[in-house]
């Protein structure tokens, strides 16, 4: 059974019109915004995003502006007291976290362990 998510996990306004904006497109309807915590970058761990038709019995689901982002529980930890935000500027865009439990993260900032 799901979990409706009580934690602290803050979304920005930006990362939220933005995954709004994702799943109005045709193709991605019926999809929520995924969050997790994966092995990779050079620090050991990272976070990644994906959408995702399915909700799974270990999610937990936090809702925000009529948007479902979905976080297993494992990923959960690395989650919590963090920021989901996104950014958009001339070289990239993209969604990150901030969390300052994890401030031993590489040179690229994209992994931490």
């Amino acid at each position: 059974m799901s979990n409706l998510l009580l934690t602290k996990i803050n979304v920005t306004n930006a990362a939220i019109k933005k995954i709004k904006s994702i799943l109005s497109y045709k193709n991605n309807i019926g999809y929520n915004f995924r969050v997790f915590v994966t092995n990779g970058g050079c620090n050991g761990l990272k976070y990644d995003f994906t959408l995702d038709k399915n909700i799974n019995d270990n999610d937990y689901i936090l809702k925000q502006s009529n948007i479902l982002i979905l976080i297993d529980n494992n990923s959960l930890n690395y989650l919590n007291g963090g920021s989901i935000d996104y950014i958009e500027n001339i070289n990239k865009s993209y969604f990150f976290i901030k969390n300052i439990k994890y401030n031993n993260k590489c040179n690229c900032g994209m992994s931490f362990n």
